[in-house]
């Protein structure tokens, strides 16, 4: 299927930068990388798990290169301390609301345990990675109405093929006024002949009313919006096969940041703006058995080609969570409108 037709910010004429897309535009498009959504809307409750699995196997015998950028940290993430000093991501990635971060690492401890019966007793503990946007303009956030075995579904329903938009941790999420939410984009390159994938997903709950700056360069003004600061938060997790280790990673996830500067965004005091980069390319055994192991990498010249990528697979990827995303009423009869609409009312 053509990119064209899979991704929502393209099919209304939004093209994100230069570089070729992969052939579903999304993080998936990264051999072994799948995503999925437990969805949570009843009554006051707008909310949910998403679940990115970097590889099918066993993630703590057989760890990814992994770094991570904290662009601005008001947030609440778990497991990013750990990720930055070893450079190693042992566990599935769950995004979810701010105080759905606890349960989210009791399952992933859970799951983990089920899997290793040996973690905490004849090995190390595990590092579970869970990361957080606060959804409670739309959502009853206090009501922690999200369980272990909500966490569990999202794992369970990954695959390469997922919904962006109103869906699993995007449920209940804001965007500079608009209605936010889980979006993705992909890009593919080539280095020494050999062709590469870079994909984002991004969870979108950031940037002030009014700010937000198209590819075509219009500014859509939402109407009734009550927030004019910046308090929201964006989380980005990047995905490629390229060989890369920890410190070139970071390097890349640093460059998310450019992508959400393009549409607008300046990463204000109350925003929680954090990318997760990691590499599929090469594993990390847990019980290694050699002293000395050698790695794959790129040349340092040749990484401009993947903060190209990481930049306009963030732009895109937040524009994709916008427009596929319906207006939405949620807590307090709080409503967000959709960009979807906007761009319809407004065509350039």
């Amino acid at each position: 299927m053509s990119s064209e037709l899979v991704s929502p910010s393209r099919s209304l004429g939004l093209i994100c930068g230069s570089m070729p897309v992969g052939p579903n535009n999304r993080i998936t498009d990264v051999s072994d990388v799948t995503v999925g959504h437990f969805t949570l809307i009843d009554g006051d409750q707008r909310t949910g798990f998403t679940a990115v699995l970097p590889h099918q196997d066993n993630l703590f015998r057989e760890k990814l290169p992994a770094a991570v950028e904290v662009i601005n940290g008001f947030g609440k993430s778990a497991g990013l301390v750990q990720v930055d000093e070893l450079g190693s991501l042992e566990t599935p990635i769950l995004l979810t609301n701010t105080f759905g971060v606890g349960t989210g690492v009791n399952y992933l401890i859970r799951r983990a345990v089920s899997e290793n019966p040996e973690i905490g007793r004849s090995t190390g503990t595990v590092n579970p990675l869970v990361m957080e946007c606060n959804d409670g303009y739309l959502s009853d956030i206090q009501a922690m109405a999200l369980t272990e075995t909500d966490a569990c579904a999202a794992v369970e329903a990954a695959s390469e093929d997922f919904e962006q938009g109103s869906v699993g941790a995007g449920t209940g999420m804001s965007a500079f006024g608009f209605k936010g939410g889980i979006g993705s984009a992909s890009r593919v390159f080539e280095l020494a002949g050999q062709g590469y994938t870079l994909g984002a997903l991004v969870l979108a709950n950031f940037g002030r009313p009014g700010d937000l700056v198209l590819p075509d360069g219009r500014m859509p003004h939402p109407k009734d919006f009550r927030q004019s600061e910046e308090r929201g938060s964006v989380i980005i997790v990047l995905a490629t096969d390229a060989p890369l280790e920890s410190r070139q990673l970071k390097r890349v996830a640093k460059r998310a940041g450019a992508g959400l500067a393009r549409l607008g965004a300046f990463y204000g005091n109350g925003s929680g703006d954090i990318a997760l980069a990691f590499s599929t390319a090469q594993r990390i055994m847990h019980f290694e058995e050699c002293d000395v192991i050698a790695r794959d990498i790129i040349a340092e010249d040749k990484i401009d080609l993947l903060f190209r990528a990481a930049a306009e697979t963030t732009q895109e990827a937040v524009l994709n969570a916008m427009i596929a995303s319906p207006a939405m009423r949620g807590r307090a009869r709080n409503k967000r409108p959709s960009l979807a609409d906007w761009c319809t009312a407004n065509e350039a």
